[in-house]
Parts: structure tokens; sequence; C-alpha cells
């Protein structure tokens, strides 16, 4: 699922593309809200909430979109719009002014409501990590309220803190050398402050330059020290890097961690060896061999 990062990047692409122009366009292909008649409008601006976008029209409507797994947006001169890209099947919205195009392509979630509800819609998110009111106390104190998650599953929950997903949740966690099972309450504030302010400054550089690394390299395969790396080396320690699932069902996700650089092994990992993430050969869901 693409991280807050991505989707600010791309809140801001399309804002620089629609912002301040006529719409000529605008198609919802998501069932009853297909038969909505939005136009005319000229959309005021195109912004994200964590992982939510929100396309705010100048008739006080606003269209909120969530990529989840696979969703993605593709922006083009309006004079590239041919007949084959409306004829796309994985197309759910298509929004156009004189100059561009733009085509939200297998959004996850598309739903219309009144601008001024906004807010109110989206009140169960906690601060949004790359906000320009970004609330690190208010952060804190929600991590706090949920002690006993381990520090890791706590990250990934938007009602926290908005924005992070499994790739900056892992990488913060190993540049500060904390185990993502760790319950909350035994991190130290300071140490959990910390925590936050770093994924933060790596999501605001990625946010600006399109680039997601932690390590400081852009080459694809060094950009980070752990996500998508278990069964390679550790970058610090030399340790083989592992995942593990994290958090409970529906909403479990995985983790790529250093055992020796962490605190050692998830508690749900038997510590069997582990291919590289990728490779061919018999291996489980995680990469386990077996």
């Amino acid at each position: 699922m693409p991280e807050g990062d991505t989707v600010w990047r791309t809140a801001d692409r399309l804002h620089r593309a629609l912002a301040g122009a006529a719409l000529t366009e605008l198609e919802l292909r998501w069932g009853e809200l297909g038969g909505l008649a939005l136009l005319p409008a000229t959309t005021v601006r195109v912004s994200s909430r964590g992982k939510h976008l929100l396309h705010d029209l100048d008739t006080g409507v606003t269209l909120h979109t969530h990529l989840r797994m696979e969703g993605g947006w593709r922006i083009l001169p309006a004079s590239e719009l041919t007949a084959r890209a409306r004829a796309n099947g994985q197309l759910r919205l298509l929004a156009a002014t004189s100059q561009w195009a733009a085509l939200g392509l297998r959004l996850g979630l598309l739903e219309v409501w009144p601008s001024a509800e906004s807010a109110a819609r989206l009140s169960y998110l906690g601060p949004d990590i790359l906000g320009a009111h970004w609330d690190l106390p208010r952060a804190l104190g929600n991590l706090r309220a949920t002690a006993q998650r381990p520090v890791g599953e706590a990250l990934l929950d938007q009602r926290n803190l908005a924005g992070i997903g499994t790739m900056w949740a892992a990488e913060s966690l190993f540049v500060r050398r904390l185990g993502p099972w760790l319950p909350v309450h035994s991190v130290p504030d300071d140490e959990l402050a910390s925590l936050l302010e770093g994924a933060r400054k790596l999501m605001r550089r990625a946010a600006d330059t399109g680039h997601q690394s932690s390590t400081g390299r852009s080459q694809r395969g060094e950009n980070a020290y752990v996500h998508a790396r278990s069964g390679r080396p550790c970058r610090r320690c030399g340790a083989i890097i592992r995942v593990a699932p994290i958090g409970r069902a529906p909403q479990a996700r995985v983790l790529f961690y250093c055992p020796s650089c962490q605190g050692g092994l998830a508690p749900s990992d038997d510590g069997r060896p582990m291919r590289p993430l990728g490779s061919t050969g018999r291996q489980g869901s995680t990469g386990r061999l077996g």
C-alpha cells in the first residue's frame, strides 16, 4: 500500500495539474456514483491526509479517494486522452481540464461528500505525520493510550498517527534499534519522540525528492536497511534480516527486522532459515526454507 509520502506527492501532482482550471470532464465509475452530475465545477485544491486524497471543488463537494493496495493516478496532456485510455477497465475516476487529464486507476475507495464534512469524516485519523500542523504531543498521547500493543503495530494504526506504512515503520524502528514487537510502554518518552521525528524526517525527504530511502542511497536494492530484505545480511551487523507478521487479523501486516540489532526474534518467528525475498525455491509465505 502506498505510504503517506507517496500519497502526498500524488496530491501535489494532481493539484498542480488541476487546481484553478474549470473541469471539462468529471466521470466517476464507481457504483451508484456513476450517475452523479458534478459539473460545472472548478478544482479548488487536491490535498492529502495521511493515506487519503481529498479533491475539493468550488461547488462545495469533495471527492475522497484511497489508493489501498493497487491504486494509482496517471496525469497526461488532455490532447492525449484517447478513446483507448477512456475504455480502460481499471479506470475509476476521470477528471480533465482543457490542458490536463487525471486518471484514477484501480482505486480502492471513492466517495463524494460535502466539503464541510471532511474534517468530521476523517476525525478518526491521528495527526498527519507530513501535515503542516503535525502534532507530536497528540501522536505520542495516542500511542501511550495503547501501551500494551507492540510499537510496530501501534505505528501502523492510522488512528494513532496518519501516514506511516510498513516500509517507514520498519526502517524507522531499525534506525533507532527498537524491536517492532516491543510493547509501547517499554519505550521511553524521549525515545518514542525521536522515533516519530525520525520517521517524519525520512518521509519528508521522500515526499520532497520522490526517492524513498532511509540509507541515503537511491539505487534499487540499496535504499533500505531492512524493508523487503529478508534473507539478506544486515547492513549494520551482518546478521540475516527476517520478516514476521504483526498485529491481529484482519489488520495484520508483516514487518522486516534485524533480530541482532533489534532485540531478538519476533514472537511468531521460529528462527528457521529464510531465503532472500523474491528468490526461487521452496519457501513459506514469509520466505522460510522448508
